[in-house]
């Protein structure tokens, strides 16, 4: 990369920078097709990884911590160091979310880049190029769809709503009563683009119980709230970010009223299991 191209990327905000690098990363991923590319599943029953996933985070590994060096890198396909635990701001990564998907051949995965600072996210994109969405944000500065501000949905009521989450969570165990309240449920294969549809207001809210990594959540979080909804663990918390182990205890997400309408359902005694 050319000396002058350096220094234009580290003049770049945060959020221009995650925003050139998705689009960059669209480029490598879809010279993959995903069920011809090659595949193999993590140890520990952590899922799968194809080589599309890796050659994006090549990419990404390169220009990021160049642009910055002195974040820390957080990444899926990344071996986690300590390092990055003594810099005050950090890249959360997940060079595909959905990888899944991605190799049975659907159009719905994403990349999903974040820049955390003192535990906080302050810029954020999820971009889905087979979908040609660019969702991103910045601390104070709102949320936006392709450059579109987007606001979360305006329902108060539940029972109305669509809720993206996996057939798993409504299991009697997780709400209190044994009862999950009454909800239309839907699901898609990326915890990214959950939480994207939940902050352009194309889904009501969404909720996972299992433990969550950073890398899956960390953009939409920002996304989310600049959106004018709240994200939380589940048991009502709030989210923060470069923990010694990159693990949330879930993620309930949605406009200020549903969100809090899921969280006084569910059973905090509840079993942390589900999809």
């Amino acid at each position: 990369m050319p000396a002058t191209e350096d220094l234009q990327i580290g003049d770049m905000s945060d959020l221009d920078l995650l925003t050139r690098a998705a689009e960059a990363a669209g480029e490598i991923a879809l010279r993959f097709s995903g069920p011809e590319a090659r595949r193999w599943d993590k140890p520990d029953g952590q899922g799968p990884v194809t080589e599309a996933d890796l050659a994006v985070n090549a990419l990404l590994e390169e220009m990021l911590p160049a642009a910055r060096p002195d974040y820390g890198w957080l990444s899926e396909e990344t071996e986690d160091s300590a390092d990055r635990l003594t810099r005050d701001s950090v890249f959360i990564i997940d060079p595909i979310d959905g990888t899944r998907a991605f190799a049975e051949g659907s159009r719905t995965w994403a990349h999903s880049l974040a820049v955390a600072r003192g535990g906080r996210i302050t810029a954020a994109v999820i971009y889905l190029p087979q979908r040609e969405r660019m969702y991103s944000a910045a601390l104070g500065q709102g949320a936006a769809l392709n450059g579109i501000a987007i606001e979360t949905s305006a329902l108060t009521d539940l029972a109305q709503a669509d809720v993206l989450t996996a057939r798993p969570n409504l299991a009697p165990e997780h709400w209190k009563g044994r009862q999950p309240p009454g909800f239309n449920r839907s699901y898609r294969p990326s915890l990214a683009y959950r939480m994207a549809k939940v902050a352009d207001g194309r889904a009501g809210a969404m909720l996972t119980l299992r433990r969550s990594w950073e890398w899956d959540i960390a953009a939409g979080d920002l996304i989310l709230r600049e959106a004018g909804g709240r994200a939380s663990d589940r048991f009502g918390s709030d989210l923060r970010f470069n923990n010694p182990v990159p693990l949330l205890d879930g993620v309930v997400a949605g406009p200020k009223a549903l969100h809090k309408e899921l969280i006084a359902a569910l059973d905090p005694n509840g079993p942390g299991i589900g999809g």
